[in-house]
């Protein structure tokens, strides 16, 4: 076992002398990697060896261990000599890691010289985790589902009793009104007194342990590990936040919000999608979301290696079944998103005015031909032909009246493609303000940064969420977000669109796109949520005078989540039932509400859709409602965790939106602490006090 952890971490070693940063390949030091190739194959061919000897003992062991032991030491200078070789490797790839001017030449010279293996090594990193990581022995563990979700032991089992006791203290703390609104205030207060070593324990061995993964991907390992062994996949999260005021967070976004050439609010513009400084700083009423708030380009860049370093993580210890969310506000200028927004629903508008009814243009009906009628009066008019040789439409009829494939896939000008006849005169009118072309360039920048981590995601087999934001935003989200799915969605579902189901529009909307997702013939996935934003939008939808978007009650939102969960697992039944692919749609219930999730299974027992189809999977956060999560992992369906880390002093708001979370939910704080309470109590009455969490469970 000592030789199998001195071999376990060379090849850790080997792996971490790179960096993530991507370069070309010279031709000598192409071979210096496939060399490397090569002896990570080696590295791994000896732990399997090691394994099976171990596993295995007989009278040969100890020649097999010695030939063992020769294999390393030759194995080990080959190491040292390619590492040497491998120095030879020149010429940035598209994306630059500068070197501060205090490092000297040599630094960086060496920060990009080993930049090259990471990135050419992955696959072979993910193939190498499959054929020599140790499967569980025999056939996987399932247990039966309590749907009832009162099984303390199924929920913890996957927990020391040290970890139950400080999950009961958290609780205990999140029910104190007064601890949790000045929990901020708190912490801060205790770095102070305590310094950053003894704060650092001290979040540690309570909130912080709980609620968050690990400082960096390679301690997170440990949980995702554990998380697997129990039938649990991750969606990895690096919860790094921005600390701001404020008064910070409002400059910055009444600046990135508006163009250069000035805040357009003429005739026909709508004053949702106009920032207005009472609402600027976004973080407010908002408990459950993490906030991005533009500075320039460059953090928009470094965001966007961020989400690539979690992509490469996730996939490292997942193989396959993991999972990175994003938020398209982290990778470029909201100021784009509220002027794409407006555009797209005033093109809805415009589509009622013409033909009548109501919705997105694709669920009129309404054909090229159709068009022509409405614009017969016209005449002959080239304005009019040159439009409707760009609208976006199948055999069944209009899908989109602008190219949308064109502004994703290539650098078409926004202020030149919205563009509308008039019914009355045939002169094209504009449906968006001049964009200068500077912010033409900062859209093409923001849709390179997402086909880049997209594009990633599917090299590494892992799937991407983009999360939900507020409804000003959310229409140029989702249209994006759509678009992607067309791109990338062909083979699987790569890409997931979020919706937020306290908005009254949801159940609609999610019809709409399975709609185009049918008729475009691409994977659809989708992550249903209640919402994160809800007492935000009522508050700015009273004071700007537009309409309230969200359902008026609680069980109005349980209502809409259900109907359209509902929806979707009926178009799954149907693709069954016709012999197509089921897995061209793919659900996740990301709910914390057990209502909800016993729904979902119930809706699926009836209508004959079981967990190993794979379209319906559940997930919770990490530190909640374990009760529902782990219960669902070990009994066989596809359940998953939302993972954060990142490290403890750079965490700290997302804790603090976890304790305020927490506050809200006391009826399913009172519940945890219940079961947690009778666990550790059964395992001091058998003697269970040091119990070591060990899974035989394979996530579906």
């Amino acid at each position: 076992m000592a030789l199998l952890r001195s071999l376990r971490t060379q090849r850790t070693t080997t792996y971490l002398i790179y960096s993530r940063t991507s370069v070309n390949v010279s031709s000598s030091s192409s071979a210096a990697v496939a060399a490397i190739r090569r002896s990570l194959h080696t590295t791994a061919a000896l732990e399997y060896d090691v394994q099976a000897s171990s596993k295995t003992p007989s009278q040969e062991d100890h020649v097999q261990t010695s030939s063992i032991l020769r294999r390393r030491q030759q194995h080990h200078q080959l190491l040292s000599r390619l590492i040497g070789i491998s120095g030879g490797v020149a010429g940035p790839r598209h994306h630059v890691r500068y070197v501060h001017s205090g490092q000297n030449e040599r630094q960086a010279q060496q920060l990009v010289q080993t930049d090259v293996v990471e990135r050419e090594t992955m696959r072979e990193k993910r193939q190498l985790g499959k054929s020599a990581s140790p499967k569980p022995t025999g056939t996987p563990q399932r247990d039966p589902l309590d749907v009832s979700f009162n099984d303390p032991i199924a929920a913890f089992k996957s927990k020391t009793t040290w970890e139950l006791v400080r999950a009961y203290m958290v609780y205990m703390i999140c029910s104190s009104e007064k601890l949790v609104e000045h929990n901020m205030t708190l912490m801060k207060w205790s770095k102070n007194v305590l310094g950053q070593r003894l704060f650092t324990v001290l979040m540690k061995a309570t909130f912080y342990g709980h609620f968050v993964a690990g400082e960096d991907q390679i301690k997170i390992i440990p949980t995702l590990e554990r998380l697997r062994s129990f039938g649990v996949k991750p969606i990895l999260d690096y919860s790094v936040e921005e600390d701001i005021t404020q008064e910070e967070a409002e400059k910055r976004e009444v600046e990135s919000s508006v163009s250069s050439a000035g805040d357009n609010k003429g005739e026909g513009t709508m004053p949702q999608y106009h920032v207005d400084k009472s609402f600027a700083d976004r973080r407010y009423k908002v408990s459950s979301a993490r906030t991005y708030f533009y500075l320039n380009e460059a953090t928009c860049e470094r965001n966007m290696e961020t989400f690539i370093k979690c992509l490469e993580a996730v996939s490292g210890a997942t193989f396959g079944t993991g999972i990175t969310a994003i938020k398209l506000t982290a990778l470029g200028r909201p100021q784009l998103l509220l002027q794409l927004s407006e555009v797209i629903m005033r093109t809805r508008k415009y589509m009622e005015d013409l033909v009548g009814g109501q919705g997105n243009v694709l669920t009129h009906h309404k054909t090229i031909k159709d068009l022509e009628k409405y614009y017969a009066t016209l005449g002959d008019n080239k304005n009019v032909q040159d439009f409707l040789k760009n609208v976006t439409s199948d055999k069944e009829g209009i899908l989109h009246l602008f190219p949308w494939s064109g502004i994703v896939d290539e650098d078409s000008q926004l202020s030149d493609t919205f563009r509308v006849p008039d019914p009355q005169t045939g002169q094209m009118r504009r449906l968006i303000s001049q964009i200068p072309p500077k912010e033409e360039e900062m859209f093409r920048n923001m849709i390179r940064r997402l086909n880049t981590i997209v594009k990633t995601a599917a090299e590494l087999d892992v799937r991407i969420m983009i999360d939900a934001e507020q409804t000003y935003f959310q229409p140029a989200i989702s249209r994006i977000t759509l678009e992607m799915m067309r791109k990338y969605n062909k083979d699987k579902a790569i890409v997931f669109n979020t919706y937020q189901c306290y908005l009254r529009e949801t159940f609609r909307e999610v019809g709409t796109d399975l709609e185009q997702a049918k008729r475009q013939n691409f994977y659809f996935g989708a992550k249903l949520v209640r919402g994160a934003y809800m007492d935000q939008e009522r508050a700015r939808a009273q004071a700007l005078g537009y309409p309230d978007p969200v359902n008026p009650t609680y069980e109005a939102t349980t209502d809409m989540y259900h109907k359209t969960l509902s929806e979707c697992l009926r178009r799954i039944k149907l693709m069954k039932d016709c012999g197509d692919d089921a897995r061209k749609i793919g659900i996740m219930v990301a709910s914390h509400n057990e209502d909800t999730v016993r729904f979902a299974i119930e809706q699926m027992n009836q209508i004959g859709i079981s967990p190993e189809d794979k379209v319906i999977c559940f997930g919770q956060l990490l530190g909640m409602c374990d009760y529902i999560t782990f219960p669902l992992g070990q009994a066989g369906y596809s359940a998953y965790k939302y993972i954060p880390y990142g490290p403890v002093e750079e965490v700290l708001p997302y804790l603090s939106r976890r304790a305020q979370e927490n506050k809200g939910v006391l009826k399913k704080i009172k519940k945890e602490k219940r079961l947690l309470l009778s666990e550790i109590r059964r395992r001091l009455m058998r003697g269970q006090l040091f119990y070591k969490p060990k899974g035989n469970y394979v996530p579906i």
